[in-house]
């Protein structure tokens, strides 16, 4: 598994607690990050996820509008929070990392889903960021 996918799975971690226990998804990362401070090959890791989750703070309101408009009858309040949290994280990739293949955002988001959510999410999330993919490609 690469560093970049066990990223995507510890920034899945701190936004899905935050948006559960409440917090600051940052600080949530921090804390697993001195809990494992002792394991090697944590740094890069930890260096993605938390691009991952000052990413999407920082582009919030764009990403969760641009979300709203493309879940087709599917408020974000509505959803399952693992699957908001995945939808944001994939979408912020989608939109704002260059460095990452839209493919790959979608297909790491879609293994999220099938690995902690319900059986439908996957083909829900793949929806929604392909169809997001497509409107930022044409920007």
């Amino acid at each position: 598994m690469s560093a970049r996918t066990k990223a995507r799975k510890r920034a899945l971690d701190a936004l899905y607690a935050s948006g559960v226990r409440g917090g600051e998804p940052l600080e949530l990362l921090k804390a697993t990050e001195v809990e494992v401070q002792d394991r090697q090959g944590q740094q890069a890791i930890f260096d993605y996820a938390e691009m991952l989750l000052t990413g999407y703070t920082e582009n919030a309101a764009e990403i969760d509008n641009e979300l709203q408009m493309l879940a087709d009858n599917w408020s974000l309040e509505r959803m399952p929070s693992i699957d908001r949290a995945i939808l944001r994280l994939g979408a912020w990739e989608i939109l704002h990392n260059q460095e990452v293949p839209n493919e790959v955002a979608i297909s790491e988001a879609v293994a999220l889903a099938g690995e902690y959510s319900t059986d439908d999410s996957p083909k829900f999330i793949n929806g929604v960021l392909a169809r997001l993919s497509k409107g930022s490609q044409a920007l």
